[in-house]
């Protein structure tokens, strides 16, 4: 259970910020944001820090509990030694494990739920059918309020031209679909017919089947089969995690300027936040977040929207 927070309440806390960045750069990696956060990397894990107006925010990560813990008392005991004109409690919570971590409290998630243009009966109906359907694996299709959000950025791009990688039943192809400008065509890519199927009658009764170019082949080569020049809109990638790195390479360096490659699940469940969870989607998932964040080619945006998303668009 490898993830830890502390709140320091002091009168402070971009001072103490600093200092202990500095300082630790001496037998750390560390690094200082323009906008006052900063990341302490020590052999053991990694602390990151940020500020409120009255206290400094801590978390602390790494692979197993005797790490954290030494992540913890290193940053705790160079903390309180600066402070040299008050006194500093540094009080952590207990570890948890990344996989419990929740982007909203249920509250909001439900006020979330009910505060977006609702779906129509299409898109309800698909919704039904894919729970009934598919059972335990009905958790991958996009809740209502991202297939909202998806509508709404391929009308803001005004795009003829978008990709799909992972259709699962065809809810965030509908969406796509649908937030289509005039003419405009959709690649949607998947490897199973089975589930596929299950989307193709409501695309019929949404009126966009015609946009629709279903692909059932692996998606790296259906994406390496497209034009090498810039010809994507907007991409939705929502397909198995090991993958993504690719998947992001194909797609961006065929976005057209200013178009967006949207990215889902980049959380995890929560599990990228904790070095504890080492499987090869995670260590991937890991990889194209930390690339995304330095990518030249594009601006990005990361958003607490369900399990993560990310928006990237191509300069």
């Amino acid at each position: 259970m490898p993830l830890a927070t502390a709140r320091v309440t002091t009168t402070r806390p971009a001072r103490y910020l600093k200092q202990l960045v500095s300082h630790m750069s001496h037998k750390a990696t560390t690094a200082l944001t323009p906008d006052g956060r900063g990341t302490i990397t020590v052999a053991s894990g990694t602390c990151t820090l940020g500020t409120t107006p009255d206290r400094l925010e801590l978390t602390a990560s790494a692979a197993d509990a005797e790490s954290l813990a030494r992540v913890q008392d290193v940053i705790s005991r160079h903390l309180v030694r600066f402070a040299t004109q008050e006194e500093l409690a540094v009080e952590w919570t207990a570890p948890i494990d990344g996989g419990e971590l929740e982007p909203v409290t249920p509250a909001v998630d439900a006020y979330l739920l009910s505060h977006h243009t609702a779906a129509d009966d299409v898109l309800g109906e698909l919704a039904v059918a894919t729970r009934e359907a598919t059972a335990d694996a009905a958790h991958m299709q996009v809740s209502s309020d991202e297939g909202a959000l998806l509508t709404m950025l391929t009308r803001l791009t005004t795009a003829r031209f978008a990709v799909e990688v992972g259709v699962f039943t065809g809810y965030s192809t509908l969406c796509i679909a649908r937030g289509l400008a005039d003419g405009g065509r959709l690649l949607a890519c998947d490897v199973s017919e089975e589930w596929t199927s299950i989307g193709r009658p409501y695309w019929e009764r949404a009126g966009v089947a015609d946009r629709i170019d279903l692909r059932i082949a692996p998606a790296l080569e259906t994406l390496r089969a497209l034009d090498a020049e810039p010809v994507i809109d907007i991409a939705f990638i929502d397909a198995d995690k090991a993958n993504y790195p690719a998947y992001y390479e194909e797609v961006v360096r065929r976005l057209c300027p200013g178009g967006l490659v949207v990215l889902d699940n980049v959380f995890l469940g929560g599990r990228v936040l904790d070095p504890a969870y080492q499987e090869e989607h995670h260590l991937a998932m890991r990889r194209l977040n930390d690339l995304i964040a330095v990518d030249e080619r594009v601006d990005s945006v990361m958003l607490p929207v369900r399990d993560g998303v990310t928006i990237a668009r191509r300069r």
